[in-house]
C-alpha cells in the first residue's frame, strides 16, 4: 500500500484533533439534550478536545443524535448523516437513541438510531450523563487516530 502524501496526513490530523460536532434530535424528551448542551459549556470545556457545535451538516464530523428515531424524522435523520463529509461519526446519546427506550413499541417509532444511519458509539443513560458524552468522544477520537497510525505504517 502506497504511502499517504502530507495533505491528506493533514487533513486527518485536523479531523482528530478538532471534531465539529451537530447535535439532532429525533425525538427526545428533552433530558438528553440538555445534557448534550451541558457537555457543550464552559463547566466541561469541551473546547479543549476542540469540539465545536456548528449548524450545518456540511461541516460537522460528528452526528450527535438524541431520541428515538420516529417516522416523522427517520427521512431528516438520513438527509443530515448523507450531507456530512466523509468520515463521519454518529453518537447515539441515550437510551431512546440507543434502541427506542420507553418509546420502542410505539406505531410511530422506528427505533433507536441505528435503524436509520450507522451508529459509532452508544451513549446509554436516561438522560446520559455530559461525562459520559464526553467519554465517547474521546474515545471514539482515540480509536480514529490508532486506525490513522495503522495506515500510516
Amino acid at each position: 500500500m502506497a504511502k499517504r502524501n502530507i495533505i491528506e496526513k493533514a487533513i486527518d490530523w485536523s479531523r482528530r484533533k478538532s471534531p465539529w460536532i451537530i447535535h439532532f434530535n429525533a425525538g427526545a424528551c428533552n433530558g438528553c439534550d440538555i445534557e448534550v448542551v451541558d457537555a457543550l459549556t464552559p463547566r466541561y470545556d469541551v473546547e479543549r478536545f476542540g469540539m465545536l457545535l456548528k449548524g450545518t451538516p456540511r461541516h460537522a464530523d460528528v452526528l450527535v443524535c438524541t431520541g428515538a428515531v420516529t417516522l416523522q424524522t427517520r427521512d431528516r435523520l438520513k438527509r443530515i448523516y448523507e450531507q456530512m463529509p466523509e468520515p463521519k461519526f454518529v453518537l447515539a446519546v441515550g437510551t431512546c437513541a440507543c434502541s427506542g427506550g420507553i418509546f420502542e413499541d410505539c406505531y410511530c417509532v422506528s427505533g433507536g438510531m441505528d435503524t436509520v444511519v450507522p451508529v459509532s458509539a452508544y451513549i446509554p443513560g436516561c438522560a446520559a450523563r455530559p461525562e459520559a458524552i464526553l467519554d465517547a468522544v474521546v474515545k471514539l477520537l482515540t480509536s480514529l487516530e490508532k486506525s490513522q497510525k495503522a495506515i500510516d505504517n
